[in-house]
């Protein structure tokens, strides 16, 4: 499998390796998987289904503002 080597500043390598023992993965396959996800996002199973779902009045599109009711322009 290739390599890749990777320059990081202290405290950031050890928010990585915290981060990636909370998740019991190793630091490289930490690493990996955060790249493969800004390349390929992955997204849970049946995602698409939610689509639609939530029926929330806050969610509608605003209703149109007629032009008469914008600002007056200077002509130029």
């Amino acid at each position: 499998m290739p390599q890749i080597s990777l320059y990081i500043d202290e405290k950031s390598l050890k928010k990585i390796e915290s981060t990636a023992e909370k998740q019991h993965m190793s630091t490289s396959k930490w690493v990996a998987h955060i790249i493969r996800s800004h390349i390929e996002p992955i997204y849970p199973p049946h995602f698409e289904d939610l689509f639609g779902s939530i029926q929330d009045h806050t969610l509608a599109l605003p209703q149109a503002i007629p032009f008469a009711a914008d600002a007056t322009r200077e002509k130029i």
